[in-house]
């Protein structure tokens, strides 16, 4: 159970263990059943799955100790010395802690982060659900990242459609982000990639397409998601980027570009080559570290961003990029694997936080907790008789990657994608930092 405060109020994160209740849970902390269902949009309250997270605003901050904690293990978490912990709950700095033990932790001040998300439109019109999810995330955002402005192989650029994004992002002082890739017929390309950074007159061209794309739909952010470039084509993506930086800053936009998660500038592999961070970090306003989908769709099953592999990736990029300029990934979603796996076998199917817990619930199986990867995950069997794996975020993985941005002093956090629910997230974001409102005039 981990406490985190929220002006007069405090998020509590509670696990559900055997026997809970809603009514008992409500009472613990003194507050009422009605507001943890409307906190946490459960659709089910007298079914509670072992192993869910639950978020509960309550009155005051408290920290429920573990057995073998220790006082220092416990500043040390909330960057607290021993003596100020001590101080506030009146008890010894060498002193034994009861397990259980409410430890009350004094407030921290909040800190400001950018705070974006991508928002990818399909077909030709922007769906109700998408809108909805804008309209409900942006509040919480810094950037809203339209993906994406397909770049074509005459330097044009096929549109995403809009519908009301701008309005929203307006009406919520969010800044509505250009997100360009070299995506063609649903896969990143190569060769539209050197094309577009190695032909002189089709890199004009495209520069001056986006201009003129970004002048009419008023983006104020370019973001350039190129991937699986050619290893050859990185000194001409620096050099592109450096030419767009240039006419960007001209009209008073800032841009940022999405990288490959490498842990070290000779990482091998078509994903990571032509993404060099140092030089690129030394041009672009910001960064965005794709520290996501070590578990995914076509591989086996496992954490989609365990926090080793990401720490990994972050504390390379720090060594070459300065922590102003990084902007972690997150994904709002998890997998649902089918067992066993097998190369080129069916993918794995994504599904919210929501669905996991949902998924949990119908199965009757209890949500585990990998304390290592720091996601929750579960097995089931499906009607017929076929074994699953479910590895999803919860608030205590959120709470991990929050602790990240804070001990690391990153710019913030950048969620892949917005469309599937996960209320806990926001509510601990806005709980834990001011996110950075900019003028979108």
């Amino acid at each position: 159970m981990l406490a985190i405060t929220k002006g007069a109020l405090t998020i509590q994160i509670y696990v559900v263990k055997r026997g809970d209740t809603l009514n008992d849970i409500a009472m613990r902390f003194k507050t009422t059943v009605n507001e943890i269902i409307r906190t946490n949009e459960i659709e089910t309250p007298n079914q509670l799955v072992i192993g869910q997270t639950i978020v509960i605003p309550i009155r005051g901050q408290f920290y429920e100790v573990k057995q073998n904690d220790t006082l220092y293990q416990i500043g040390r978490r909330f960057q607290i010395s021993v003596e100020e912990l001590a101080r506030v709950n009146r008890i010894r700095p060498e002193a034994i802690l009861p397990i259980r033990f409410l430890l009350y932790i004094p407030q921290r001040p909040k800190r400001n982060i950018n705070s974006n998300a991508y928002i990818e439109p399909r077909g030709n019109q922007v769906s109700e659900n998408l809108k909805q999810a804008a309209r409900e995330a942006s509040p919480y955002l810094t950037h809203l990242d339209v993906f994406s402005f397909q770049a074509q192989r005459d330097g044009t650029l096929r549109e995403s459609p809009l519908d009301q994004l701008p309005q929203i992002a307006a009406q919520n002082r969010t800044v509505l982000t250009m997100v360009v890739t070299n995506l063609e017929n649903e896969k990143f390309s190569d060769e539209l990639g050197r094309i577009l950074l190695t032909n002189q007159s089709v890199k004009t061209a495209f520069l001056n397409e986006i201009v003129r794309v970004a002048k009419k739909y008023q983006f104020k952010e370019i973001h350039f998601d190129f991937e699986y470039l050619r290893p050859v084509d990185k000194d001409a993506y620096i050099q592109f980027l450096r030419e767009a930086t240039a006419r960007f800053h001209q009209e008073g936009w800032t841009i940022s570009v999405a990288l490959a998660p490498k842990t070290s500038s000779q990482q091998k592999g078509k994903w990571y080559e032509a993404h060099d961070y140092e030089a690129i970090g030394k041009i672009v306003d910001h960064v965005v570290l794709m520290t996501y989908e070590w578990g995914y769709s076509g591989g086996p099953a496992q954490a989609v961003s365990p926090i080793g592999p990401v720490r990994q990736v972050i504390e390379y990029a720090l060594t070459v990029i300065p922590a102003n300029k990084i902007v972690m990934g997150q994904n709002l979603y998890g997998y649902d694997w089918t067992l066993p796996f097998v190369q080129g076998g069916p993918i794995a199917k994504a599904v919210s936080p929501q669905q996991a817990i949902a998924l949990a619930r119908q199965h009757n199986v209890s949500i585990l907790y990998d304390e290592t990867a720091q996601a929750p995950h579960f097995r089931y069997t499906d009607a017929n008789n076929k074994e699953h794996e479910v590895w999803f975020e919860d608030a205590r993985s959120i709470q991990a990657k929050f602790n990240l941005i804070k001990e690391l002093n990153l710019n913030g956090i950048a969620y892949w994608k917005l469309g599937l629910s996960f209320p806990q997230n926001w509510l601990l974001l806005s709980d834990q930092f001011n996110i950075e409102k900019r003028t979108t005039s």
